[in-house]
């Protein structure tokens, strides 16, 4: 492990954190890690999913970090991580590598925060290694199969086919418009989107931000068997911060997550768009600091 200042395109005031980079297999994993002053505590894990890294997260660990560790990883090939020669970039295969990342760091009284595709990867492990685990956030995410729904398997098809696979890589289609249309309450600035842009500046690098829309659908096994153990939810405190103005996940979605976890918090963010944690920083830091206080999950 090792640490990093990170490339000269990344600003120090909107991103002012030192990163560390931990080696799995042949990835390079670049991360967020903080330390409070106050002493032994939880680690928030924060899971970003497609196509952000831990920058979406920067506002939430700025606010959270005086009192918890946050731990916040970028998925190999996102961000400032860098993904294995011939790596696949599946939803598995991602999770596989987030799980050796969370054992390299022993990581322990983890809360795992999640959103987007960082709900299916965070919540495999949690369920493959519970013990870890002391709590979870939910923002906007899923964790079943959606094959059968007409809402997904449209998005899917269409990003995830040849015509949107070849705008994501050649016009970084995810970046210039689902970035933006994820923000409902506030506007991004041309520097924030320039540290969404900059990490995808290859059609190369590119390419794992377009292999996710496909996993929509063709991760479906591996989403119903994720499904099949979300029960270890109902053994953990649980907190939803959802934005109710989603395109991609809806009131429908929320609903379900609350027939899983019927004993979770769950606070709806009227506006705010699918990048919940970066659409309402403020907001969103300010209820899980409520929640973990409520839980005693702060540190001494």
């Amino acid at each position: 492990m090792t640490a990093t200042s990170g490339p000269d395109w990344l600003d120090r005031d909107l991103y002012p954190f030192d990163g560390i980079r931990v080696p799995v297999g042949d990835h390079v994993v670049h991360a967020v890690d903080t330390r409070p002053q106050g002493g032994p505590g939880p680690t928030l894990l924060l899971l970003h999913g497609n196509p952000t890294w831990s920058f979406v997260y920067r506002d939430v660990i700025a606010a959270l970090a005086p009192s918890v560790r946050c731990v916040a990883p970028d998925l190999p090939g996102f961000g400032l991580s860098t993904a294995a020669d011939g790596f696949a970039g599946t939803f598995v295969e991602h999770a596989d590598v987030i799980e050796a990342f969370v054992d390299a760091l022993d990581l322990r009284d983890v809360v795992l925060v999640v959103q987007d595709w960082g709900g299916p990867v965070g919540l495999r492990l949690l369920e493959r290694r519970p013990e870890r685990f002391v709590g979870v956030v939910l923002g906007n995410t899923w964790a079943w199969p959606v094959d059968g729904d007409p809402h997904f398997t449209r998005f899917a098809g269409f990003m995830g086919g040849p015509i949107g696979s070849f705008l994501i890589r050649r016009a970084n289609l995810f970046v210039n418009v689902m970035v933006p249309m994820g923000h409902r309450r506030r506007r991004l600035s041309r520097t924030e989107l320039r540290h969404y842009r900059a990490p995808l500046a290859t059609p190369a690098r590119r390419e794992l931000s377009a292999v996710l829309p496909r996993e929509i659908v063709d991760a479906s096994p591996h989403l119903a068997g994720l499904e099949r153990g979300l029960g270890v939810l109902r053994t953990l405190p649980v907190l939803m911060v959802w934005g109710d103005r989603d395109i991609a996940f809806r009131t429908r979605e929320l609903d379900r997550w609350r027939a899983i976890v019927p004993d979770a918090r769950v606070h709806v963010v009227a506006g705010a768009g699918h990048f919940v944690q970066s659409d309402v920083p403020v907001e969103f830091a300010a209820q899980v600091a409520d929640w973990l206080r409520d839980h005693a999950l702060t540190s001494s």
